[in-house]
């Protein structure tokens, strides 16, 4: 059991108490994980809202090289400057840095808006509730399904939705052959 100890009063009076570190080194990586799991849990807007910092600060980086490229250009062409003296940061690599995060978040939120999308077909095709903790119905409990109802329903609507489209290929082969 660590017991932190209280070190001597330092001048302005308050004692100082040292930091608690993690007995092993298992716990170490498992305080070091904490943030990565909680970062895997984010949903998709909140994904796009933690990428908005670094999309400002890599945008700020980019304009900043371009700046300075230019201003390392003009003074070639002016001629008081004759080779490149002082390395300028290339401006490519902040470029594809800040359209990758743009692409980042145009994907997520792609995803949200099909998320969106199919919570919306669900709501209208199935708007019955699913109780995902309970397997057997409960009296009195109208306008909810167990998980097991819901997954036979499913099961029906997709022979349903095969049956439809064997009908559609049939009636488009017998066009092609009726020609």
């Amino acid at each position: 059991m660590n017991i932190p100890q209280m070190q001597p009063q330092v001048p302005s009076g308050i004692p100082q108490v040292p930091q608690q570190q993690p007995g092993t080194p298992q716990q170490a990586q498992q305080i070091q994980q904490m943030p990565q799991q909680t970062q895997e849990k984010l949903d998709n807007i909140s994904k796009v809202k933690s990428l908005i910092g670094p999309l400002r600060e890599s945008l700020a980086i980019t304009l900043k090289t371009a700046a300075q490229t230019l201003h390392q250009n003009s003074l070639v062409d002016v001629g008081s400057l004759k080779g490149v003296d002082v390395p300028v940061p290339r401006f490519d690599k902040n470029m594809e840095e800040f359209y990758s995060l743009c692409d980042q978040i145009e994907l997520h939120l792609k995803t949200s808006i099909e998320c969106l999308s199919q919570g919306a077909s669900s709501q209208r095709y199935l708007p019955l509730q699913v109780a995902t903790t309970r397997m057997e119905p409960l009296p009195g409990q109208d306008g909810v399904q167990t998980y097991p109802q819901y997954l036979s329903t499913v099961r029906t609507q997709l022979v349903y939705t095969k049956e439809v489209q064997d009908c559609l290929m049939n009636a488009a082969q017998n066009l092609v052959h009726g020609e």
